[in-house]
């Protein structure tokens, strides 16, 4: 008995198409799908982006590159791990674009064709410095350069305006080379952030890119979990591993098929809950690796049985509702969640099961 996630792939088009309505003139909207599109499916998103006028898709790894490929045989497709010793060899077969983050990463690519540049300009994660981005020629191919905002969802931030001015520095050197500097949360700090493409990623799933204020974005999954038992305790039974939780009065218990192997964070053991309907049901005991349990004693009976379902994200508990509880952010809980829960995409009225 699977639980089930659902991905919305109109509603991801919607965001799209909202971060799409606010950007400068002239700038263009690209789409990350890293890390299997968050977790949610990067070929089935890329499809309907796509058919949506999105050309440009940013990934991780040459593998994501290589599987994403055949999903969008006419868009391009960065990677933006870049080149690594000996792989420039595979990039043109499947007609990828490396973002070059590197002297050695440059050196790598030589003039095999088309590439992407990173500029580090605070993050000090990948790519190359301010000094050595203005002391290089451009490589052979370049068609677009790149860095990365660090605070972008803290817009008084100073962190950002010191960003914006290297970056400015970058696009001078480079002039007549197309630009990129905000991804999803950089989008909204403001039109001067946008360059030639903003490259959304966690904002196209709803998450909220606006910390603190209301999100913008339309919620895109909902996650079932499937009850497989009710049962009724005694009060002071306890529950779980551990015996974490002790019942203050006779409960009744709904046991999901679902656990920490499926991204239900352990974390989350007496603090996240569920919704049957619209009644919310704390989550009770410690979360095991495949089955959480919930106290459904305030939800008609009626209503409960093997089959049923208790919504652990959707409309009433968002992702970032869910991060809060969790103490991470909506990112994590997105690429966690796992492969055992059965995909479903709901597209124009249609319904698709994952292959």
């Amino acid at each position: 008995m699977s639980s089930v996630l659902f991905v919305d792939l109109d509603a991801i088009v919607g965001n799209w198409r909202t971060i799409r309505s606010r950007l400068a003139s002239g700038c263009r909207a690209a789409a990350v799908l890293k890390a299997d599109g968050y977790g949610l499916g990067a070929a089935p998103i890329a499809q309907a982006l796509h058919q949506a006028g999105c050309t440009r898709f940013f990934i991780a790894t040459l593998e994501e590159g290589v599987a994403l490929r055949s999903a969008v045989p006419g868009a391009e497709i960065i990677v933006l791990n870049g080149v690594e010793p000996g792989t420039a060899r595979l990039f043109g077969p499947h007609r990828l674009i490396p973002m070059l983050n590197s002297r050695p990463q440059i050196e790598e690519w030589g003039s095999a064709g088309p590439c992407a540049l990173h500029v580090d300009t605070g993050m000090s994660r990948l790519g190359i410095t301010l000094e050595e981005a203005q002391s290089l020629p451009p490589p052979p191919g370049l068609m677009l350069i790149s860095s990365h905002l660090a605070c972008a969802d803290e817009p008084d931030q100073p962190m950002n305006r010191y960003q914006l001015a290297e970056f400015a520095a970058i696009r001078a050197h480079f002039q007549g080379i197309e630009a990129s500097l905000a991804a999803s949360s950089g989008t909204f700090l403001g039109l001067e952030w946008h360059a030639d493409w903003v490259r959304p990623g966690a904002a196209l799933y709803g998450v909220n890119p606006m910390r603190g204020q209301p999100n913008p974005m339309a919620p895109v999954v909902t996650l079932q979990a499937k009850i497989l038992q009710i049962r009724e305790i005694d009060q002071g039974r306890t529950v779980g591993y551990g015996a974490t939780h002790r019942a203050g009065n006779k409960a009744r218990l709904a046991t999901a098929a679902i656990g920490y192997a499926d991204g239900i964070m352990r974390c989350l053991s007496n603090r996240g809950h569920g919704f049957v309907g619209d009644r919310r049901v704390p989550l009770v005991g410690r979360i095991s690796m495949d089955l959480t349990v919930f106290d459904v004693t305030a939800v008609p009976q009626e209503d409960l049985f093997p089959g049923a379902s208790i919504e652990l994200l959707g409309h009433s508990i968002t992702v970032d509702d869910m991060a809060e509880a969790a103490g991470t952010i909506g990112y994590e809980i997105l690429t966690s969640l796992g492969p055992r829960l059965e995909r479903r995409y709901l597209h124009q009225n249609r319904l698709g099961h994952a292959q």
